[in-house]
């Protein structure tokens, strides 16, 4: 396995994971609330849902970080490779797999591990190994 260096970024990516387990602790302790970012936006989409204010403020803070944080860095340059067919087929089984998992790799992943949840356990190393099988087919054996 080699290590790409000139892409290699432990420092930003250790402050990202900081800010996202403080965001993380900030939501539960000031709301109650668990920061899956699947049943935040299922929420707020839920027109009978009356808790809707702060959803709205968490997807909108999403959407805002990159411009607030363009005035610290530059952005990253976006590149995606695969075609869009792909990239709504994929969409569609995210979808299809947070429901099934009740929850997705935010609520799961940074959220239960940190409350010591074994079914959060479970499904995170569900979402891991079949990350790892489909990058291993699509990518070493598909060619793709």
């Amino acid at each position: 396995m080699n290590i790409d260096l000139a892409h290699f970024t432990p420092f930003p990516s250790l402050v990202g994971g900081l800010l996202i387990g403080f965001s993380a602790a900030l939501l539960v302790l000031g709301n109650g609330r668990v920061a899956g970012i699947s049943g935040i936006l299922g929420g707020l989409l839920d027109t009978t849902s009356r808790d809707r204010l702060w959803r709205a403020a968490f997807v909108l803070g999403l959407f805002a970080a990159p411009w607030a944080f363009k005035f610290f860095a530059s952005l990253p340059a976006v590149t995606i490779a695969a075609s869009p067919p792909v990239l709504i087929v994929a969409g569609l089984l995210v979808g299809i797999g947070t429901r099934y998992a009740s929850g997705c790799t935010s609520g799961h992943g940074v959220c239960g591990l940190s409350r010591g949840s074994v079914r959060s356990l479970a499904a995170t190393a569900t979402f891991m190994a079949a990350g790892f099988f489909t990058v291993f087919v699509t990518r070493h054996l598909l060619g793709l």
